[in-house]
C-alpha cells in the first residue's frame, strides 16, 4: 500500500508467533520519526540505505550493509533519512518474553550491531512470516524456530556488554511517577495543572525533569504511548473513527494527523494488507 509522503510504502501485521507483538515494513523516502518510546524491543535491519537515529540522545547510523539495529522498551529514540534514496527497513517488534527488561541498558550503550550472522537470521525470519503482509503465506513453526536462535544471538551480544551508564528512564524518581501517571491515563489525559498537583511539582520543574530523564516532554511521551495503542488495536481489525476515541484522541482526523507523523501512513491504510 501506498500513502503519505511521496514514495511512501507500509505494511505492517501482527503474526502468530508468541513473542512478536507486530511486523513492520516500510520504504521511506524523506520522513523522519519524531521522538517517541515503544513498550517492546524494536529489532530492525534495512534492505537498503541508511537511516540516523538517536537513541537515549545520542545518535548512530545504520546502513543495510550487514547491521542490525535494537532499540530497547522504554527509551527515546527517533530516525530520519539521510540519502535522496531513503530507507527501506523491516522491523519485528518483540515482547519481553523475548528479551528481558533488564538488558535494557546494554541496549542503549551499544543499538547497532556489525552481525552479517544476526542479519541473515533476521532476513530468513521475516521470510517465513509471510510476504506482502499476508500472515497466512509464512509458517509459523518455522518462524518460532528462527526467533529461537535469533533470541540467543541477541543473547550473546548484550550478555558481553556492561552498561556504562544508566538509562535515563531510571533516573529520577519524579519523572518516573509522572511517567506511571500518563500510563495510567491513557485514554482520559490530564492537565499539566493536575499533574503537578498531584505530584506536589512546579509545572515547569516537572517538565524539565521528565524530558531530561526521558529525552522528550510529557505531552510528546502520552501521543507516543496513544499512538502505539492504536497501532495494536488497528491490527486487530478495529476502525479508525472506535480506535481515536479508544485511545484518547478528539477524533479520527486528530488520530490521522499524529498517526502520519508517527508512522508513516494514514490508520486506515496502515493494517491494510
Amino acid at each position: 500500500m501506498a500513502d503519505g509522503p511521496p514514495r511512501t510504502m507500509v505494511s505492517a501485521w501482527r503474526p502468530p508467533v508468541a513473542g512478536i507483538a507486530e511486523v513492520f515494513h516500510a520504504h521511506f523516502t524523506d520522513y523522519a520519526y519524531p521522538p517517541h518510546t515503544h513498550d517492546t524491543w524494536a529489532l530492525m535491519i534495512l534492505s537498503d540505505g541508511a537511516v540516523d537515529f538517536a537513541c537515549d540522545r545520542h545518535r548512530h547510523g545504520a546502513t543495510g550493509t550487514g547491521t542490525v539495529v535494537l532499540l530497547p522498551p522504554g527509551v527515546a529514540h527517533d530516525g530520519r533519512t539521510v540519502t535522496a534514496t531513503g530507507f527501506r527497513k523491516r522491523v519485528l517488534y518483540l515482547d519481553a518474553s523475548v528479551l528481558p527488561g533488564d538488558l535494557t541498558g546494554r541496549a542503549v550503550d551499544a543499538p547497532v550491531f556489525g552481525d552479517a550472522l544476526l542479519r541473515h537470521r533476521i532476513h530468513q525470519l521475516h521470510s517465513s512470516l509471510g510476504r506482502a503482509g499476508d500472515p497466512h503465506t509464512g509458517d509459523a513453526f518455522e518462524a518460532e524456530s528462527r526467533l529461537a536462535f535469533i533470541r540467543e544471538r541477541l543473547h550473546f551480544h548484550l550478555d558481553a556488554l556492561r552498561p556504562t551508564r544508566t538509562p535515563g528512564r531510571e533516573a529520577h524518581r519524579l519523572a518516573a511517577t509522572l511517567r506511571d501517571l500518563l500510563d495510567s491515563r491513557l485514554a482520559t489525559g490530564l492537565s499539566l495543572p493536575e499533574a503537578a498537583a498531584a505530584l506536589h511539582a512546579h509545572p515547569t520543574h516537572l517538565i524539565r525533569c521528565f524530558k531530561r530523564t526521558y529525552g522528550l516532554p510529557p505531552h510528546a511521551y502520552l501521543t507516543g504511548k496513544r499512538i502505539e495503542w492504536a497501532r495494536g488495536l488497528l491490527l486487530e481489525g478495529r476502525r479508525p473513527a472506535e480506535v481515536a476515541v479508544t485511545v484518547g484522541f478528539h477524533d479520527q482526523a486528530h488520530l490521522n494527523r499524529h498517526f502520519t507523523r508517527h508512522v508513516g501512513t494514514t490508520p486506515a491504510r496502515y493494517a491494510a494488507m
